[in-house]
Parts: C-alpha cells; sequence; structure tokens
C-alpha cells in the first residue's frame, strides 16, 4: 500500500489534472466544440484513473486492517457517498421517460450526422463552384487581356491612318495649289490668246482698209485712159490692152480666217468643259430640288436626262432659224473675203446673247409636259428645274457655233450598254447587258466620243416590259400650284431679228 501511495504521490497526478483544467478553462473560447468534448473526455479518464488508483489503495489498506478495521469509517463515509453518487445520478423520470429520451438522442445525434455530411456535400459543391468560378475568371482576364491587345493594335493603326490621311490631305493641298497655279497660268494664257485674237481683228482690218484704197487708187487710172482714144490709137494698141485688163475680172482674194475658225479650239475646250460642270453642279442641284417633291430617284434621274435631250434639240432648232434670218440679213449686204456661212457664224459668235434662250426654255418645258415617259406627282412643275434648263440650252446653242459642232449621242432605253460611250451608275448590276434608263447623256463630236454619259443597267424583267408599253397622254392642265407662268419680259428672239439689229 505504502509503494502504491507513493507511487502515485511521485506521479503527481493530481498537479498535472489541475494544470489540464487551467488549460482547459484558459482556452474554452478559443477551442471548438469538439477540441472541448476531446479535453472533458480526457479529464474524466484522468480523474477515473486516479479514482482506479485510490480505490486499490483503498482495498489495500482495508485488507491490512484486518477482518473489522475500518468497517466504519467504510459504513459511514464511503457508502453513503456512493448512494448519494448512484441517486444524483439516477434522474427522477420513469424508465418509459429515459427510453425516449435515449431514443430522441439518438435521432439528434443521426440528424446530426445527416447534417454533417449534408453541410460536408455542400462545402464539397461550393467548393467545386468556386473551382469553376475561378476557372471562368481566369478565362475572362485573359479575354480581356486579348481585348486590351487588340485594342491597342486597333489604336495604333487608327493612329497611322490618321497619319496617313493628314498626309493625303497636306498632298491634296499641295495638289490644290499647285492646280490652282496652272489655272493661273492657263488663265493668262487665254487672256493672251484673246489678246492675239483682238490683234489679229485690228490687223485683218486694216489689211482690207488698205486693200480697199488700193482699189480706189487704180480707178481713176483706168477712167483717165478710156477717156482718151487718140492716144490709144496713136500708142499703137496701148489703149485695147489697158481696156482689155480693165474689163478682165479681178483676181480672187484669198479667204482670212474668221474669228469663229480662229477661236474654234479654245471655245471647245471650254465649252466641254462647261458641258461637265452641268454635270457636276446644274445637275445636282436640280436632282436635289426635284427629290422634295419626287421620293424615287429614277424618276428624277430620267426627268433630267430628258430635260437635257430636249434642250440640246430645242437649241439646235433655234441655231438654225438664227443662223438663216442672219444669212438671210447678210446676203443683201454681203461684201467680204469670207463666205455669206462663215460670216453668219461668225455673226453669231460675237453676238450670243442676241440667242433667245426664254423662248427655248418654254418650248423645252412644253415638250416635257407632253412627253408620255415622265411621270411625277401633280404638284410637281417642270419649271422647278428652268435653271438647268436654261444653262443647257446656252451651252448646246454655242456648240453649234463649232466646227464640226457639238452634239449628244442617240440614246434609248432597252438597248445594249455601250462601254465607250457611257459609264455605269453606282446602283448598277455590272454583269446586265441592257440599259434601263440613262442618268446623263454621252457629248460626242461626230462619231468621236468626247465626254461619256452615265446609264444604270439591270437585268430586264417581265414587270418592266410591260411597263414599256405606250401609255396615253395625260392632260396636263396646271394645277393651283402649277400655274408658274413666265410673265417675264421675253429677250430678242431669231423670229423677231431685223436688219437693224445686224
Amino acid at each position: 500500500m505504502a509503494d502504491n501511495l507513493s507511487r502515485l504521490t511521485n506521479t503527481s497526478s493530481f498537479s498535472l489534472l489541475q494544470d489540464k483544467l487551467e488549460s482547459w478553462h484558459r482556452d474554452y473560447h478559443i477551442n471548438s466544440c469538439e477540441q472541448n468534448l476531446n479535453q472533458c473526455c480526457e479529464l474524466i479518464e484522468l480523474t477515473a484513473k486516479i479514482q482506479g488508483q485510490l480505490f486499490t489503495i483503498l482495498n489495500l489498506t482495508a485488507a491490512e486492517g484486518g477482518q473489522y478495521a475500518g468497517v466504519d469509517t467504510l459504513k459511514n463515509r464511503l457508502l453513503p457517498w456512493l448512494g448519494s453518487c448512484f441517486s444524483m445520478a439516477r434522474p427522477s423520470v420513469t424508465d418509459d421517460t429515459s427510453l425516449q429520451l435515449i431514443q430522441d438522442s439518438v435521432e439528434k445525434d443521426r440528424q446530426i450526422r445527416e447534417l454533417s455530411f449534408t453541410h460536408e456535400r455542400d462545402m464539397k459543391d461550393v467548393e467545386t463552384q468556386l473551382c469553376s468560378t475561378r476557372i471562368q475568371l481566369e478565362s475572362v482576364r485573359a479575354e480581356l487581356a486579348d481585348t486590351r491587345n487588340e485594342l491597342d493594335e486597333s489604336r495604333s493603326k487608327s493612329v497611322a491612318t490618321l497619319l496617313t490621311h493628314e498626309d493625303e490631305i497636306l498632298q491634296l493641298k499641295a495638289d490644290l495649289r499647285f492646280a490652282n497655279e496652272e489655272l493661273g497660268v492657263y488663265k493668262m494664257k487665254l487672256n493672251a490668246a484673246d489678246d492675239y485674237e483682238r490683234r489679229i481683228d485690228l490687223l485683218r482690218e486694216s489689211y482690207l482698209t488698205r486693200e480697199q484704197r488700193c482699189s480706189h487708187t487704180e480707178l481713176p487710172c483706168l477712167y483717165t485712159t478710156h477717156q482718151h482714144p487718140t492716144l490709144s490709137y496713136k500708142s499703137g494698141g496701148l489703149l485695147p490692152t489697158r481696156l482689155g485688163r480693165s474689163r478682165s475680172p479681178s483676181p480672187k482674194r484669198n479667204e482670212s480666217p474668221t474669228r469663229a475658225q480662229l477661236t474654234n479650239s479654245s471655245r471647245h475646250a471650254r465649252l466641254v468643259s462647261r458641258f461637265s460642270d452641268l454635270y457636276a453642279v446644274e445637275r445636282l442641284d436640280a436632282q436635289t430640288l426635284l427629290r422634295r417633291y419626287i421620293s424615287d430617284l429614277e424618276t428624277v434621274q430620267k426627268i433630267i436626262f430628258i430635260a437635257t435631250v430636249e434642250s440640246f434639240k430645242t437649241a439646235k432648232l433655234a441655231y438654225r432659224q438664227f443662223k438663216q434670218r442672219v444669212k438671210n440679213t447678210l446676203s443683201v449686204s454681203h461684201d467680204g473675203p469670207e463666205g455669206l456661212e462663215a460670216a453668219a457664224v461668225d455673226y453669231i459668235v460675237r453676238n450670243l446673247d442676241l440667242y433667245d434662250v426664254q423662248a427655248s426654255v418654254n418650248n423645252v418645258i412644253n415638250a416635257m409636259n407632253v412627253n408620255p415617259r415622265i411621270s411625277f406627282p401633280p404638284e410637281v412643275d417642270f419649271v422647278l428645274i428652268s435653271a438647268l434648263i436654261r444653262e443647257t440650252c446656252l451651252v448646246a446653242f454655242a456648240m453649234q457655233t463649232l466646227d464640226p459642232p457639238l452634239d449628244l449621242a442617240f440614246a434609248s432605253d432597252a438597248e445594249l450598254f455601250s462601254d465607250s460611250k457611257y459609264r455605269r451608275s453606282c446602283d448598277s448590276e455590272f454583269t446586265a447587258p441592257l440599259v434601263i434608263h440613262y442618268v446623263w447623256p454621252a457629248l460626242v463630236q461626230g462619231t468621236t466620243v468626247i465626254v461619256k454619259g452615265e446609264a444604270v443597267t439591270r437585268r430586264w424583267s417581265k414587270s418592266q416590259t410591260r411597263s414599256r408599253s405606250v401609255s396615253p397622254v395625260r392632260s396636263r392642265s396646271l394645277s393651283p400650284t402649277r400655274s408658274l407662268a413666265f410673265k417675264n419680259k421675253r429677250s430678242l428672239s431669231p423670229e423677231r431679228l431685223r436688219a437693224s439689229h445686224l
């Protein structure tokens, strides 16, 4: 017994139990539930070991005292303590209630285990989702990096393109400056050419005046010889010779070039340039004006094309009438070195302002009003494009004074497209062989194409074939909005041309 007691004393079990108890108390709020239960069970196990050793010492001590030694102590202290412990351990409930509590405890343990299993499964699912989300995040980051790289590349390309455009703009400005300088040089040359033409006119007039003076000085000599026949008879045939020379026709004089012939090339270039300006400026202005009232672009283009063709026809007719009247007037008193035809053309070139362009504009509008190919809303009048018609008539009239004159190429819808005369519009079908309608006519001089026109080519459908049937001419009575009349004073027309104006 003494050995057991000394061994228990040497192991310091109670000191160890006290240290563990203090450590548990210190870390109770930090530890988890599992850790606290483990420490509590460890203390219970340690207490049970100490109690086992104490019960061993108690047994040995009771054995050393003999059969009856220590009986009172065991009766008075150990047995009541043991009884009180068992009574405290036994709850004040029935066996059924205790069994129910045990079952509830087991059920709660089962639920706790299920909840723990569910929690672990949910945690695994959350971890799986977290991993997938991290993968997606990494892919999004990679895409963002690629997008940033593309943005940087596009930005650098934009900067390079901007610099290129700036260089092109500077080059275009330099070209424009150079073109303006060339234009100034050409204007100076044109002014010099006009000056040369004036000098040539003065020289020709002075030459004609000198020739007339010489012809007047020869006439008195012939007249004096004719009044003295005796001198002619005594001179032995001198008079017949002089009389014969006086009766013979004068030698034909060489025709000098007129102003129209001298300026033919310069007027040709100027009129061709003006025709191009009609396409680039007046045509677009008329198209913009008509689009306010007509939504169909094809109808607008047809109206402008027909107006241009009718303007040329009317201007050519007016030119022929004007030239015939000038020839009739000049034929009475014409006695110049040039022919009557050249003199008439020269007079028209010098007096283009006598052309009654307003009468031609009226005739063009009247011709368009009865043209069955044009359809448009009744509130629109062709007077809207009178500016285009007027300028086209002026250009066409001046083109007739050239040698040879400039004219428009013949054009009709549904004919084969000619690449030598026309270019296709941007909305055309470039594989279609037939022309649907024309946008602008081609300018020709004889059989040579000077300026190409513009045409629209598409595949010809059956509906368009049916629509080409000639529709009846509708009445073109003017509505209140179409009652625009030409009330301005008309300029001098060819019919009113008199000899006094020539």
